[in-house]
């Protein structure tokens, strides 16, 4: 019997997710169902995330539905959608699917001669046979297979009783009670990633995400109301990941203040577009918070409360602040972080403040303002390293003359204690010849290492340089220093428990201000 248009057009509902029939990747929303104008037959009027459509959901004049955005709708036969498959479908395409002769012919690597020669996977008979024995499955990774339902719960339950993580990433999910019913026959699960599933506003029927010690909700179309709905349900929650779900305010249901989430230690709410640093303190009484995750949002101010503002101590736990790729720009914001009680690890490079591109605070300046920053930017901060940053930070502010001591003070609050902590003294006018003291004083201990492949084996050698030495002047010395010719050089800072050397790329900027300390070491390479 042949299968009508018609009834294919029953199996699709305006809102339902679907993908493309032979690519999982390319999914959208059900906007419209029915006939189009001069074209014959039924068609599904679908809004694509990937943007890739043909028009905003109108044809020759005629509105169907409202794509968001101008090219991202398009009209389909319902065929050519698929409105996906259960979670134990998706999990026999993934693990049990066997490898056809075509798929093993085309197997091979390239000899010398440019020959093929067929691979065979040691050990392949033996991991698909653990593969094919789901019930001893830990995880199971299921990204864009097109998951839209659960499927028999009970069945789920049998299949994977020993599954304890879950990644659902790009599937077809959007009604809660899909989640909870994949939740409801997985006894074991306590991590699931929703990443790019785009979620129903409606919350209901979500008791089974009781035992979810980390939930992923990137890019799912999730805003704060939806969490606060959800937070009943998560009664173990550790990690909460909510990247890229525009959201602009933090929304408590009971009062000003986010309440409950007793076990949240890492919450995620990078690349939002949250602006106003007053909506963060709605966050600050959760007492296990120790990782907050503010990357890529429109932030241009952070401020610690005073105890007239909040009757408790806020952030107690708060240990890694990530605050990257903001708008600050006020150098206040900066020390504002010295008040947090548990703040060690600090993340707030590409902020107009912290970028010295644009005339922000360099490495040293932000070591020597925050006392007790163990990690900044993600490299590690050695004690001789603070140690050299506040000495050189002192001598900077003192080498201002026409700063009195209230602007010292107010600018530059560690000043004081910096300078009797470290034992420095105001510099006291000499009667003698000063031009040689003076440079003594400026003076900086380097290390230059040759690393370019074309350079061949040179010692190392040890150099004293005016810290006023430019980036391009000390690439000339360099050239000198190694007798090298026919060579570019290339720089980089190589800080002692920095991860990678920082490159050193504005010739004008001065040894000082490119953040190269006392007993720096700085590596020649060559330019590509």
């Amino acid at each position: 019997m042949q299968t009508s248009e018609t009834d294919h057009q029953c199996d699709f509902k305006i809102g339902q997710r679907v993908h493309w029939t032979g690519d999982c990747r390319r999914i959208g929303t059900v906007k419209y169902i029915g006939q189009v104008e001069g074209y014959s037959g039924d068609w599904i009027g679908v809004d694509w995330d990937n943007r890739d459509g043909k028009h905003d959901g109108s044809i020759n004049g005629v509105r169907y539905f409202n794509a968001q955005f101008p090219k991202s709708g398009s009209f389909a036969r319902p065929h050519n959608l698929s409105t996906g498959v259960t979670l134990l479908q998706a999990l026999d395409l993934r693990y049990r699917t066997s490898s056809t002769k075509e798929e093993l012919d085309e197997m091979y690597v390239l000899s010398a001669s440019h020959k093929r020669v067929n691979v065979q996977l040691v050990g392949k008979d033996k991991i698909e046979d653990i593969l094919g024995r789901f019930e001893e499955l830990p995880g199971a990774a299921l990204s864009y297979l097109g998951v839209s339902s659960a499927g028999d719960s009970v069945q789920i339950s049998k299949t994977l009783p020993n599954l304890k993580e879950l990644d659902l990433t790009g599937n077809l999910l959007s009604d809660w009670q899909d989640v909870a019913a994949i939740c409801s026959g997985l006894p074991a699960l306590t991590a699931l990633n929703l990443t790019n599933n785009k979620m129903s506003d409606a919350i209901v029927g979500v008791s089974h995400l009781k035992n979810l010690r980390l939930l992923v909700l990137n890019n799912a179309s999730i805003n704060w109301s939806q969490v606060e709905v959800l937070k009943d349900s998560l009664l173990v929650i550790e990690e909460l990941h909510l990247m890229g779900n525009k959201l602009r305010e933090i929304t408590p249901t009971s009062s000003n203040i986010v309440q409950g989430f007793d076990s949240l230690r890492v919450l995620n709410l990078e690349d939002n577009h949250i602006a106003d640093w007053g909506e963060i303190l709605k966050l600050s009484q959760l007492k296990c918070l120790e990782q907050l995750h503010l990357n890529k949002n429109n932030i241009e101010r952070i401020w610690y409360p005073t105890t007239d503002e909040l009757p408790y101590k806020p952030f107690q736990s708060l240990r890694c602040l990530l605050i990257g790729s903001n708008k600050i720009e006020d150098v206040a914001s900066i020390d504002a972080l010295n008040s947090f009680p548990a703040l060690v690890d600090i993340r707030c490079s590409e902020n107009p403040t912290t970028d010295p591109k644009r005339g922000g605070i360099a490495r040293f300046a932000l070591i020597a303002r925050l006392a007790k920053l163990k990690i900044l930017n993600g490299s590690e901060i050695i004690p001789r390293e603070r140690k050299d940053s506040e000495i050189r930070y002192v001598r900077l502010v003192m080498s201002n003359p026409h700063q009195n001591l209230e602007e010292i003070k107010t600018l530059h609050p560690r000043f004081t204690e910096l300078k009797a902590f470290h034992g420095i003294e105001d510099e006291k006018p000499s009667n003698g010849p000063t031009g040689p003291q003076k440079m003594a004083t400026g003076l900086i201990t380097v290390t230059l290492k040759c690393v370019g492949p074309s350079i061949g084996e040179k010692a190392p050698l040890t150099k004293k340089l005016p810290a006023t030495t430019t980036v391009g002047k000390l690439k000339t010395l360099c050239l000198s220093f190694f007798k090298l010719k026919f060579f570019k050089p290339i720089l980089y800072l190589q800080e002692e428990g920095s991860p990678v050397p920082t490159l050193l790329d504005d010739d004008m900027s001065s040894l000082n201000d490119a953040g190269v300390c006392n007993q720096s070491t700085i590596l020649i390479d060559e330019e590509n």
